[in-house]
């Protein structure tokens, strides 16, 4: 899988709704949920997407309402096609 430029990857959050470049060639995106059920709902679809195409983010639950999903393919060392894939998908669990 090839890794996307940096031009490449600027485009495409541009219109990735609120997903934005985190550190170490990531892309993140931070959501509030009302309660903590609501936020593992939430996390719980997000697993059976990401099972559904072999593709998983880091998540993590913070604060009592927080997650924090970020994106990247380890094995391409960056950024790929996969990622943005998967936060398409994601973005339209919300």
């Amino acid at each position: 899988m090839t890794t996307l430029s940096d031009a490449e990857i600027d485009e495409r959050l541009a219109s990735a709704g609120g997903w934005r470049r985190g550190d170490q060639a990531t892309i993140v995106r931070e959501l509030k949920f009302d309660d903590f059920a609501a936020a593992i709902v939430f996390v719980n679809r997000v697993a059976e997407a990401a099972e559904q195409v072999n593709h998983h983010p880091d998540i993590l639950v913070h604060g009592w309402n927080k997650v924090r999903l970020e994106l990247s393919t380890h094995s391409a060392g960056g950024l790929t096609d996969a990622d943005f894939a998967l936060a398409s998908r994601i973005e339209g669990l919300l």
